[in-house]
């Protein structure tokens, strides 16, 4: 449960602010059809998170449990100085194909995750959870938790949030996720 959790809390913050939940914006903007988009972006983050799950999982399958100590540590304090920095949409994003609503948006989601802060948080997050299905789940949750609300209310939700403090909590908890790794926390579970 503590992988879902945290997943889904971790994934939820970092998405505020990022390139996919700005694209969430453009894509309702232009549709205006709210449950097609949303499908669009849960079917694009599953697929999306769960090859990098599979990644993050493989990698950890690879390394010694000091090693991914180690790499995974250092991967979580790379993530807090990450989400510090705010994303803007690529000016491509705005010329959408049109394939119809859903498949455009699972198309554009898709390709918008691909190196993008939550699609390295999963990798990672898979990496130090040992229960994958958990990760991919909670990070996907923490996509909808962030970009639903986008759909429907589009900047009227960002602006009545203070996306500094958003990012900096964000960073803060990668941060701790970072520093416990390196001590040693999650041993238990063989990191």
């Amino acid at each position: 449960m503590e992988a879902f959790l945290v997943s889904t809390g971790i994934v939820a913050l970092a998405e505020f602010g990022d390139k996919t939940q700005l694209l969430s914006f453009v894509l309702a903007a232009r549709f205006r059809k709210p449950l097609p988009i949303i499908l669009g972006i849960l079917v694009a983050t599953l697929a999306n998170h769960a090859a990098a799950g599979g990644l993050g999982a493989w990698v950890a399958s690879l390394l010694s449990p000091m090693t991914l100590r180690w790499v995974l540590g250092l991967s979580f304090l790379a993530m807090a100085v990450w989400v510090l920095v705010p994303d803007r949409l690529e000016e491509d994003a705005s010329r959408l194909p049109a394939f119809g609503v859903f498949a455009t948006t699972t198309l554009a989601f898709f390709m918008a995750e691909m190196g993008d802060k939550t699609q390295i948080a999963t990798v990672a997050l898979a990496g130090h959870y040992p229960t994958l299905a958990a990760v991919v789940l909670g990070t996907t949750l923490g996509m909808l938790v962030a970009n639903v609300p986008a759909v429907y209310f589009g900047e009227r939700v960002v602006r009545l949030l203070p996306l500094r403090l958003v990012r900096f909590t964000t960073a803060l908890i990668f941060a701790g996720l970072g520093v416990a790794t390196l001590l040693g926390a999650g041993a238990d579970i063989g990191l």
